[in-house]
């Protein structure tokens, strides 16, 4: 797994979008024990902090070390550093397995394999994503242009995996047909820009450029920006799935 992460790992903790209830619900309504769960590329533990409440354990891992480092903590959370496709986790240990918005990073054939292995029979594996956001068609088509023509290029492959909301990926056989879901906030333009910053492909921007561009595209919304606070949503994108031994 690419660690694109770690450089930003306090704004990406502070400015990474929640999900939702209702996601969570779907998901654990399809679980069928909930003793151990495992939440693999947890990030900053926003999902690994939301499942802690339904399972006796929860594992948590992610391969950069500055992520786990500002990670979520809680009493039956145990976070560790190591890589999506190799893990220290016994046989037959998970009643679920979650991927938020990291498996394009992953070698997913490799993946898979783990997940096989560590999952207990009829587990539940949950992967999603979620896309472009959106807030009204003026900043919408200065966001769509940023995106594409300024840090496009600056994004790696995988990305496009994300834009092909996750279709196009090899998935287990025994799939589940998930209902769409979306997630909405009130950000200041600030918390905004603070987002938008944790784009990998901004922070590449930087590298190359030594300037961050979403200070620009900031110049040019903060125009648009109706009120203190503005609505934002993202559209999520599901695949779920039994493992069968």
């Amino acid at each position: 797994m690419k660690d694109l992460f770690s450089k930003q790992a306090s704004c990406y903790a502070a400015f990474r979008p929640t999900y939702p209830k209702e996601l969570y619900d779907f998901i654990l309504s399809n679980v069928k024990l909930k003793e151990c769960a495992w939440d693999c590329g947890t990030g900053n533990g926003q999902v690994a902090r939301d499942l802690a409440p339904y399972f006796k354990n929860v594992k948590a891992t992610d391969s950069s070390v500055k992520q786990i480092e500002k990670a979520l903590k809680g009493p039956d959370i145990d976070y560790s550093v190591s890589a999506a496709e190799r893990t220290p986790f016994k046989d037959s240990v998970f009643d679920l397995i979650t991927v938020g918005q990291a498996i394009h990073w992953f070698n997913i054939d490799e993946f898979y394999k783990e997940v096989q292995r560590v999952g207990k029979q009829d587990a539940l594996l949950a992967v999603w994503g979620y896309s472009l956001l959106k807030i009204d068609k003026p900043i919408d088509e200065l966001v769509l242009d940023f995106y594409v023509n300024i840090i496009g290029p600056y994004w790696d492959s995988e990305r496009k995996l994300v834009d092909q909301h996750y279709k196009t990926i090899p998935f287990l056989k025994d799939e589940i047909s998930c209902p769409e879901f979306s997630f909405k906030f009130s950000w200041t333009i600030s918390e905004l820009q603070g987002y938008l910053s944790t784009w990998s492909s901004v922070q590449k921007y930087v590298q190359v450029n030594q300037m961050d561009p979403v200070e620009d595209l900031i110049r040019k919304i903060r125009p648009l920006w109706k009120s203190e606070k503005v609505e934002i949503r993202f559209p999520l994108f599901m695949r779920c799935g039994r493992i069968r031994k």
